[in-house]
Order: C-alpha cells, then sequence, then structure tokens
C-alpha cells in the first residue's frame, strides 16, 4: 500500500459494490495461495456472494483503504437461531452438538472472511479489520472457522486472543472453531 494513511472503516452493505473490484483483487492474492488454493474464479464469486451476504442480519464489513486502494477486508453477520447446515455448517454441528452450537455460536457475530493484501500483512492491519468487524459482537460472542492447515492464519488469531475450541470439526479441510478473546466460552 501506498505512502497515504491506511483507513479502516465500517461499510455498509450497500456501499461494497463501490469497493468491489479492490475486493475481488485482495481476495484473489490471498486464497489463491496456500493452504486455500482456490481458483482465480473464486473471488469473483465471493465478490457476488457480498450482495446476498450483505442483507443478512448483522452484517457488517470492515474495509482498509489507501486512497482508492482496498488493503483488506474482513465481514461477519449474527449467526442464526437456526443453524444452517450448507456449507462447513454441518460439519460444525456433528463436532460441536446441539447444545454447544446452539449456546456458543447462534445469535453471536460469524466471522466470515478476513483478508489483508500480501503487501500490508505485519502491519497491524488484520488485527485492526477483525477489531472493527467485531466489535459490536453480542456480549463478545465471536466466532470463525478457519483450517490448521493454515500455520500463519492460525498464528494470527491467537496473537489477537482468540481461542480454538479443542474439538475437530470433521472432513478434509482440517476446519477448527476458534472463539473471539472476549467470547463467554472463551474465558477461562
Amino acid at each position: 500500500m501506498g505512502g497515504a494513511l491506511v483507513r479502516v472503516q465500517l461499510v455498509e452493505g450497500g456501499r461494497l459494490p463501490a469497493y468491489a473490484e479492490g475486493i475481488r483483487r485482495v481476495y484473489a492474492e490471498v486464497f489463491s495461495a496456500p493452504p486455500w488454493h482456490e481458483e482465480p474464479a473464486a473471488a469473483a464469486l465471493y465478490v457476488e456472494r457480498l450482495a446476498a451476504d450483505a442483507v443478512r442480519p448483522g452484517f457488517t464489513a470492515a474495509l482498509a483503504t489507501d486512497g482508492d486502494t482496498v488493503g483488506g477486508f474482513a465481514t461477519a453477520w449474527t449467526t442464526p437461531d437456526a443453524f444452517p447446515s450448507d456449507r462447513s455448517y454441518g460439519h460444525v454441528a456433528e463436532a460441536l452438538g446441539p447444545d454447544r452450537v446452539r449456546d456458543w455460536l447462534c445469535g453471536g457475530l460469524e466471522v466470515d472472511e478476513l483478508a489483508v493484501a500480501p503487501e500490508a500483512r505485519r502491519t497491524g492491519l488484520g488485527a485492526a479489520l477483525l477489531s472493527a468487524a467485531t466489535e459490536s459482537a453480542p456480549d463478545g460472542r465471536c466466532w470463525l472457522l478457519t483450517s490448521v492447515h493454515a500455520g500463519a492464519t492460525m498464528r494470527f488469531y491467537r496473537r489477537a486472543g482468540w481461542h480454538q475450541v479443542p474439538v475437530p470439526v470433521p472432513g478434509k479441510a482440517g476446519l477448527v472453531v476458534l472463539l473471539g478473546p472476549r467470547h463467554p466460552a472463551a474465558r477461562p
């Protein structure tokens, strides 16, 4: 990112299309690399999906911008009381069981994506985006899924105070549930 001051801001869902190309670029740079190995077309699909995500209850988007350049983003939304079964949710429900899903995840703020452009890493930008996206988490109840195969990602979340639920999520992806630093179930 250039010499201008990088600004982290919350952006309403209706304003996201103005940043679509920057979000697509950052997504492609981050998630086409190991350990994710997503095809470049996945970035365009993610940007398309954002329109539907933006109308979810509790949707939050944080963007890091340097002038007109997007250097990173984070998105989150409120997990519905009827826990979803699509994507990886079914595996999460199987791993945690209905009581923990209801008590820990439903009604909490789920961080869906967090991505920082490679040239903006190790600047505190990821932590600022994560903080901005989760500051409205009810009673500190925020959570996310990531892969244990993403070593740098796991280290980042640990440094940010996130706690890994010691229950593996079934499947080849090596998914784990992380609870935010203020999540009641993460407190000793």
